[in-house]
């Protein structure tokens, strides 16, 4: 009998992922390249030479999968160009249609899988999976103070109060329950210490920086530029949300150290604490400006590790695109200026993901303990983070169905449920307010998806799955309308990144057809799992999709934005000879670069600028016009801001006079008692509120009317002073 698979044998394993690879089909004679039998799937071994470091493989298996017909890729650049068309297709202009822009997306998608097939445009390989056996000892002398300190740190978090009793214990079981778990290694302290030594003996110092280096922080200024560029002008006003934050820093001054801040539907409090920091170290006070630096910051931070999950899942020119086009692109830029809590999701889900798929790649149970480190902290942060529980358990079970995971199926197992309880220690404090307040905790997540607030506006499962669709095209039609966070109605990437974007997400599908690796279908299946908190909101469709509930997602966006300009211009290298192919391959990339570049700019510090400006009240010179007064003639006390629905919130007028807590609110039926007042008074008036400013021209005969211009079209207002007699 034959034991060439047949056509059955195939369509099992297709069927049947988790089983492994399906069996290589031969080639006809003479009609398949090289290049093409690597694209199919027909699993040849790789020569590695001894002495080849473990990062170089990447780079032999992807010089492998290139070896095929010379010249220019011109499939690949038709799809890209016809993608880049179709996209443009998408722009917010008068009279745009989805429907061009989709065939053009479609035609799009046939040509770059003709351009896989014939290895123009591929995927740089996955790095192999290191199978590494694990002894599973544990450290039961830091374990077991570990438990004592966790039980002890849970019964003294009641009342919803961090206290330095409390955190003590809390820290200490999440130390030793670390050390517990951890697994040290051989003399890394005594090397590290050594090489120290030797550094500081040797007076023959050298430095030697390389190209890559130069190009890493070339990337760098570039990111620090757009993301810190005009950070205290774009945006200029706070909205009611910051006001609800600042009270709650104030409070944390006043000795309210919560674990979970009630006001405005409930909060996590890892913004607070961070804010209070910044005040603490750079002086800026109870301001916008303070809520700026720490999300800025946040944001920042959360980049270097989406380089490190491109060079973990590909390879550095990959990490360094994600991290670029994620550095400079308006989603994660308007977030990350707004002051509010949105840039602390993807900030925690970048290691988490990281140290997680390092951890399955590498049979490494300590990148398992730093994943449920970071999964605890970013459960303090911002309310969306609750679905990367989820998004961590679908990673793992997605891998122990696969093939890659043969033979070590329990000992992953097992490092999950350390993750599991790492993660647990560090939420300590939020699960014990959980307990003793489930409806205070849940109340905000559960009021978009059930009826607390809002009835169901329609049947549930069709509500979801239009909302599903919404967000998955919100990258080339509409990112939703919430103006504080977006420029409503367009795109939430920029014309380059959506066209990478949804041909990356083909390729990604056709080599998980072909290679059967969890990791494709995971980075895939992340994308909606982390878009669940805005698909979710049921109770609100029109609030789906929105940036901020979106943001975690922007990881494994990037990531695959990454992979697939990666895979293009690896297509252009491999078919040109240097060191033409490799010039080109710089001047398309920094071409691509400067395009992407331009419209971002435009993009916050234009577009964004204007709309939220135009959205916003000008509660800061109202503000300054209050600081002008009490500096001068008056006193808060005196100064005054006439209630009109709908128009600037008086807690943020306070805000920005320099009174964190004073609301100047005055309503029209209290002018009277204002009468007994001898000192000057100040009255702010709404522009168009022609009988506030009547009733107290009445009062005060000889009040001074001052019109006041703003900078801002259509936010002027009124100053009404009233002088001593």
């Amino acid at each position: 009998m034959s034991d060439e698979p047949t056509v059955l044998d195939f369509v099992k394993a297709l069927l049947t992922p988790w089983k492994g690879a399906p069996p290589p089909i031969p080639p006809l004679e003479s009609e398949i390249t090289v290049g093409e039998i690597g694209i199919l799937g027909v699993e040849a071994e790789t020569f590695i030479p001894s002495g080849v470091p473990l990062e170089e493989v990447d780079q032999l298996q992807s010089e492998e999968a290139y070896a095929g017909d010379a010249g220019l890729p011109w499939r690949a650049f038709i799809s890209f160009g016809i993608a880049i068309v179709a996209q443009l297709s998408l722009e917010p202009v008068p009279g745009r249609s989805w429907g061009i822009g989709l065939g053009l997306y479609l035609f799009a998608v046939a040509w770059v899988v003709w351009a896989n097939y014939k290895s123009e445009w591929v995927l740089s390989p996955f790095p192999e999976v290191i199978k590494k056996v694990d002894s599973l000892e544990i450290r039961w002398a830091y374990l077991i103070p570990g438990a004592v300190f966790t039980i002890l740190a849970f019964l003294t978090m009641g009342g919803n109060k961090f206290t330095l009793i409390n955190v003590l214990f809390w820290i200490s079981a999440i130390v030793f329950i670390t050390i517990g778990f951890w697994v040290p290694s051989q003399g890394t302290i005594k090397r590290f210490f050594s090489k120290i030594r030797r550094f500081a003996v040797n007076r023959n110092w050298k430095f030697q920086i390389s190209g890559w280096a130069v190009t890493l922080l070339v990337a760098g200024v570039i990111i620090i530029f757009f993301r810190i560029y005009q950070l205290w002008a774009v945006p200029a006003e706070m909205v009611s949300d910051h006001a609800e934050k600042l009270l709650d820093i104030w409070e944390i001054f006043q000795g309210e150290t919560r674990i979970f801040f009630p006001r405005n539907t409930g909060r996590e409090g890892f913004q607070m604490y961070l804010t209070a920091l910044v005040i603490k170290l750079f002086g800026t006070g109870f301001s916008f400006n303070s809520l700026k630096i720490g999300t800025a910051l946040a944001g920042l931070f959360a980049l270097p590790f989406i380089y490190l999950l491109g060079v973990e899942i590909a390879n550095k020119r990959a990490g360094l695109i994600a991290m670029v086009f994620a550095g400079i692109a308006y989603w994660p830029n308007v977030i990350s200026r707004v002051g509010l809590r949105f840039s602390i999701y993807p900030l925690f889900v970048a290691p988490t993901l990281y140290f997680l798929i390092r951890g399955l790649r590498r049979s490494n149970r300590n990148d398992f303990i730093l994943a449920g480190l970071f999964l605890g902290i970013g459960l303090h942060g911002y309310t969306p983070f609750r679905i990367v529980p989820l998004v961590v358990l679908v990673a793992v079970g997605l891998f122990l169905l696969h093939s890659q995971s043969k033979g070590f199926r329990t000992q992953t197992s097992i490092y999950l449920i350390i993750l599991i309880l790492v993660s647990l220690v560090v939420f300590l404090p939020l699960f014990r307010f959980w307990i003793e307040n489930p409806e205070i905790f849940a109340f905000r997540a559960f009021s978009r998806v059930g009826t607390i607030e809002n009835s169901l506006p329609g049947p549930a499962i069709l509500i979801f799955l239009t909302n599903l669709i919404d967000a998955m095209v919100m990258f080339a039609w509409s990112n939703g309308e919430t103006w504080p966070v977006s420029i409503p109605h367009r795109p939430a990437l920029d014309v380059l990144s959506a066209a990478l974007f949804y041909l990356g997400l083909i390729l990604l599908l056709v080599r998980y057809i072909r290679r059967r690796n969890w990791l494709d279908l995971f980075i895939f299946l992340s994308i909606p799992l982390l878009l669940l908190p805005s698909i979710l909101s049921l109770a609100f469709p029109s609030e789906n999709p929105t940036l901020n509930r979106t943001a975690g997602a922007l990881i494994p966006v990037f990531l695959v934005i990454g992979l697939s300009l990666d895979g293009f211009l690896s297509g252009i290298e491999a078919r040109i000879s240097a060191p033409i192919g490799r010039t080109l391959v710089w001047i398309t990339g920094i071409m691509l670069l400067i395009f992407a570049g331009y419209q971002n700019y435009d993009l916050v510090f234009n577009q964004y600028q204007n709309n939220y400006a135009q959205s916003s009240w000008n509660t800061s010179e109202i503000g300054q016009a209050i600081s002008d007064y009490t500096d001068s003639i008056g006193s808060e006390e005196n100064a005054h801001v006439v209630a009109v629905p709908h128009w600037v919130d008086t807690r943020l007028v306070g805000i920005n006079a320099g009174y964190p807590t004073k609301d100047f609110a005055i309503w029209p039926d209290q002018f009277l008692e204002t009468k007994e007042i001898e000192e000057p008074k100040l009255f702010i008036i709404k522009i168009d509120d022609t009988e506030s400013k009547a009733l107290l021209q009445n009062l005060y005969p000889s009040g001074i009317l001052q019109h006041h211009i703003s900078d801002v079209p259509n936010k002027d207002f009124y100053q009404f002073f009233v002088l001593p007699e």
